[in-house]
């Protein structure tokens, strides 16, 4: 029987791997989480344990009896060798059948951003793994970006025209799943795309036509997004990594699609008018 630490259970990706793995009858689930567990997580049969990357006190205890394990990088940790490394560590040093880690798109060509040092040290380490590359997440929209949609009806992304392959978490989540279940995706990196690439004007086009009330596209610069954030309260660190992937954006590089995700999970995945239709409470 596996046990799965699952590491940030509480996100956007975490909590539905959570949700589908503790369905599985031959699997033990410990859902790592930094606050206490909600209540809906102690209604599922999983453990919880208390995580903190900069804690290696909580380390050991949530990789007690431990096989497998499934982690995102937290936003605001930014400095992989400060952060992340201690508990990778601590991972090679446990043992493990399998770290499936969720990546970025085209991180094998940008060596700046955390995601591909974190490959490189799990790889290092020669630890089993697998890799999972999405496109932006859709639900970007409705986190980071939401506070403009709901107050100013707007798009406040530094994109530019450039076209985007979103992704829904779920459906991330649902490959990070299958990956966790079968091994012939070991040693694998997938990357993994919604079904087509969009402008954000489209964006706001499909936006406008789900939510029933105009969406537009402000498309600032990535210096005035960026004092913008700061401005906001948000940490440097993070906001400078946002302003990087966006970077990426312009040049052209997250609007490729793969047909990977259809492969794996036998479905084609989520459409961003489902995605923006199944949420409208979000953004309202």
């Amino acid at each position: 029987m596996d046990k799965i630490l699952v590491l940030g259970s509480t996100g956007n990706i975490g909590w539905p791997v959570v949700q589908e793995l503790a369905q599985q009858q031959d699997i033990k689930v410990v859902a790592g989480t930094f606050h206490d567990a909600p209540a809906a997580m102690e209604k599922l049969n999983c453990t919880t344990v208390h995580f903190d990357f900069l804690d290696p006190a909580t380390f050991a205890p949530a990789l007690q009896g431990v096989n497998k394990l499934f982690f995102v990088r937290p936003p605001q940790l930014a400095k992989p060798q400060e952060d992340m490394l201690p508990f990778l560590k601590a991972v090679q040093s446990h043992g493990v059948d399998q770290v499936v880690f969720v990546s970025l798109m085209g991180v094998e060509k940008n060596p700046m951003v955390p995601h591909r040092k974190i490959e490189r040290m799990i790889t290092e380490f020669d630890l089993p793994h697998t890799f999972i590359r999405p496109s932006f997440f859709m639900q970007n929209l409705s986190t980071t970006h939401v506070e403009d949609i709901r107050q100013h009806h707007d798009l406040f992304i530094p994109a530019g025209h450039a076209k985007t392959s979103f992704i829904d978490t779920r459906d991330i989540a649902a490959v990070a799943v299958t990956a966790l279940r079968d091994p012939q995706y070991i040693g694998q990196a997938l990357t993994i795309t919604g079904p087509e690439a969009l402008t954000y004007d489209q964006v706001a086009q499909i936006m406008t036509k789900e939510l029933g009330e105009p969406i537009s596209y402000s498309h600032p610069s990535l210096w005035k997004f960026r004092q913008t954030m700061i401005r906001r309260g948000m940490k440097k660190d993070f906001v400078n990594v946002m302003v990087m992937l966006y970077v990426i954006t312009q040049l052209g590089n997250a609007k490729a699609t793969t047909d990977t995700l259809p492969q794996v999970l036998h479905r084609p995945a989520h459409t961003l008018a489902e995605f923006v239709h199944d949420n409208q409470a979000l953004f309202r």
